[in-house]
């Protein structure tokens, strides 16, 4: 059963979820009011608004009250890394190498590369120590205090891996620090507040699925969106939908990654979104939302248009079918739409009515 802090639901066009950022600036009105018109579920990202307000938290507040003020109902999550130590937000501002000699109770919150014995850095960000149980302690209190501040009704947390790969051996050790530092957060948000966890459903979450309101499958690159996977996450979003949890499904443009970005995006994404699209669909289920982007940015893909989106969908008419039991080709019935999907091929068409 969904609860009654979820957001809204409905199959009437495909339900969609954004996450977006942009580190210098704030959205403009007409840009709160292009994406207040598509969803009712959304997440600043890490660094937003951080150029023009200071602060992350500061841009998160900004935004989630201009959201708020167009539709009171709408739930925004404040984002914040389980792992990573990125320095965007005034609480962990002196996470960088200039400051954090001078801060010895902020340090001893990090990890020390194995190799090296200096501090441990992942994409330029220092790592946190989730064994260590007074970060834990200081985790669970400063995001608590950035989803209060920010005016938001839960937090995106990121990362649920706790630098596993530079403590290989005490992988089980980490898992439960996961899970139990994750169950914290949720008691200290309160009950009404969602915990969305991203890519909870992997076995190295086992103990923070429990604990989380809402799973992502991120899918960030074509690699993680290969037929199998797609096929789990399609059981996974069942049993999410079971459990009474929410599912964003997203996936990045087909043929593109982090590091495979092509110079007419918004373009390419237009024509890549049929497959995407129709991934999500076979798969969804009640509070089950689609994300598609290139990116995180706001200017990967959280302002482009795309009609087929708005059209009329409504509810399925059963679940999936499979052509053949061994083989990759998905289908499945809408009121408005008939969708087709050949996960090996890449091959995908929905037809609508």
């Amino acid at each position: 059963m969904a609860r009654d802090y979820y957001p809204s639901f409905s199959w009437e066009t495909t339900p969609r979820y954004f996450m977006f950022g942009d580190k210098d600036r704030l959205l403009r009105p007409e840009q709160v009011r292009f994406i207040a018109d598509q969803t009712g579920f959304l997440c600043i990202e890490k660094s937003h608004g951080m150029g023009q307000l200071g602060a992350a938290e500061l841009g998160a507040r900004h935004e989630a009250a201009a959201f708020k003020k167009i539709n009171p109902d709408i739930k925004v999550l404040f984002y914040f890394n389980a792992a990573y130590a990125w320095p965007y937000t005034s609480y962990n501002q002196n996470f960088t190498a200039g400051n954090i000699n001078a801060h010895p109770e902020l340090k001893k919150f990090l990890i020390a590369d194995p190799k090296t014995g200096k501090l441990a850095t992942r994409y330029g960000a220092f790592c946190y120590d989730v064994l260590n149980p007074d970060f834990r302690n200081w985790w669970v209190e400063t995001v608590a205090k950035g989803v209060k501040d920010a005016g938001c009704d839960g937090a995106f947390i990121d990362q649920m891996h706790g630098s596993v790969q530079l403590r290989k051996e005490k992988g089980p050790e980490i898992e439960k620090a996961m899970g139990e530092m994750m169950a914290a957060l949720k008691q200290k948000m309160g009950a009404k507040r969602i915990l969305l966890a991203n890519n909870a459903h992997h076995p190295d979450a086992k103990h923070v699925y429990p604990v989380s309101d809402a799973i992502m499958f991120e899918n960030y690159a074509m690699v993680k969106s290969s037929k199998e996977n797609l096929l789990l996450e399609w059981g996974e979003m069942r049993r999410n939908a079971k459990a009474g949890k929410i599912s964003v499904f997203r996936l990045g443009v087909e043929g593109t990654g982090r590091r495979n970005l092509k110079p007419n995006m918004p373009e390419l994404s237009r024509e890549k979104l049929e497959f995407a699209h129709a991934c999500y669909l076979i798969g969804a289920e009640p509070y089950s939302y689609f994300m598609y982007s290139w990116g995180w940015k706001l200017a990967n893909g959280a302002l482009i248009d795309y009609p087929a989106l708005r059209k009329p969908l409504g509810p399925p008419k059963s679940a999936y079918q499979r052509t053949t039991p061994e083989g990759w080709e998905f289908t499945r019935e809408f009121e408005h739409a008939s969708v087709w999907v050949d996960t090996e091929s890449r091959q995908a068409k929905i037809t609508w009515r």
